[in-house]
């Protein structure tokens, strides 16, 4: 069954604007889905090859100039990342015919596929982002970019169906990959594990700075531990029994490959004494909630870091409804050294909106609290002044209700 994907209308926008679209992100996420999709709804007829195929691929490496000849745009080249050597020779061909949507690829290693599209096809390549399924695209309903306007977020609420907790946590547990949500009868143990075992041998074994497994393995485990906690590089580092470099090169892998966001600390000089570590987030929570060894929805909801998985969630839904609107995410969090905290701030036109995130029905004036430590912000010359827009309490209330006139408690199901 195939899944109606929101990012759909960006690969076609980018498709009439670049002569080159390249679609990345994790493994498994649709990528090859939602492409074949486009292609057999066009007009155009459009071929396709996979490089998975390791009879093209030998092609590829072995004579990327007659891999080209042979495969004529429009094409579909799947899997790019195994043969890089023939993007320069879709630089050649682009270069000639400035047909837009020419080539459509596609690759799951982004950390080595990006490299080679940046450099050698800058100017001719829209790159598109993907995760995994977001709510409205499991519902079916329309994916905006989130805003904390409540006029909008009140209109919204008669096209959004409404979710309690235990259908959330099942929703949490069950993860983003669209095999889970098409299949319903699929295992999440069996994919899971599966999906693992994949990565390590078809992502992870090619790069160099990951010598040992196992050792990732704990590293991926420890990961998932702390979502929605601020990186301590340190602290990861000793539990695993690596150097804080390895650590970072390791967290770049998960940042490349699509499984984590480092969520940047939002600093100004006028905000005292601020942290500037980032903020770590698990993108596919069903994926952390096998490595961590919660295996049903209620454990889960139950159990320690319930709290913790409810926010990184909330935060994927936001993440994803820029992604799949073409847009760079605009989002930091913010907190000082008196543990002042701000789970999300969302920048636009100068101004910044302040997001709490609470895994409660009733949350009370307290959620709000910290929003008055970006107050000094307002008191900055014009050409400094950041304004401080409507700010949201995402919660497990039934439905929008106001704080105060700025501020709305808002149900996590409407993003």
């Amino acid at each position: 069954m195939y899944i109606t994907r929101a990012i759909e209308k960006t690969i076609l926008r980018m498709s009439e604007q670049f002569r080159v679209v390249l679609l990345t992100g994790p493994r498994q996420c649709g990528k090859t889905t939602v492409l074949k999709q486009l292609a057999a709804d066009s007009s155009i007829d459009r071929a396709y090859v996979t490089l998975d195929d390791l009879n093209e691929r030998a092609l590829a490496k072995r004579d990327p100039a007659l891999f080209i000849e042979v495969h004529k745009p429009p094409v579909f080249i799947d899997e790019i990342q195994y043969a890089p050597e023939i993007i320069s020779f879709i630089k050649m061909r682009v270069d000639h015919d400035a047909t837009r949507g020419a080539y459509w690829l596609s690759g799951s290693q982004v950390f080595q596929t990006m490299k080679g599209v940046t450099e050698t096809l800058a100017g001719r390549v829209g790159v598109v982002r993907m995760l995994g399924l977001a709510r409205s695209e499991i519902c079916g309903y329309k994916s905006v970019p989130f805003d904390t306007s409540h006029e909008r977020l009140l209109a919204r609420v008669k096209d959004v169906p409404s979710l309690d907790i235990h259908g959330l946590y099942s929703l949490i547990h069950r993860g983003s990959m669209p095999e889970l949500h098409a299949f319903s009868g699929v295992s999440t143990t069996d994919y899971y594990s599966s999906y693992l075992t994949t990565y390590l041998e078809r992502d992870i074994r090619d790069l160099t700075q990951v010598a040992d497994e196992t050792l990732f393995i704990q590293f991926i485990t420890a990961v998932a531990a702390r979502t929605a906690e601020p990186l301590n590089m340190e602290d990861l580092a000793r539990e695993i029994g690596v150097s804080n470099p390895t650590i970072k090169r390791w967290l770049s892998v998960l940042t490349t490959s699509g499984l984590i966001v480092l969520l940047p600390a939002y600093h100004k000089n006028v905000l005292k004494r601020v942290v500037k570590m980032p903020k770590l987030h698990f993108l596919d929570l069903g994926l952390a909630a096998y490595l961590l060894k919660w295996n049903s929805p209620e454990a889960l909801e139950a159990g320690a870091a319930s709290g913790r998985f409810f926010e990184s969630w909330v935060f994927s839904e936001v993440y994803k409804s820029y992604l799949n609107n073409g847009l760079e995410p605009p989002l930091f969090y913010f907190r000082d050294k008196q543990k002042h905290e701000i789970d999300l701030l969302i920048q636009s036109d100068g101004s910044l909106s302040p997001v709490e995130i609470k895994k409660t029905a009733s949350p009370g004036h307290n959620s709000v609290k910290a929003f008055k430590q970006l107050a000094p912000l307002q008191e900055l010359t014009d050409e400094h002044r950041v304004e401080i827009g409507e700010g949201s309490v995402l919660c497990m209330v039934s439905a929008p209700l106001p704080e105060s006139q700025v501020n709305w408690y808002i149900p996590a199901w409407l993003i």
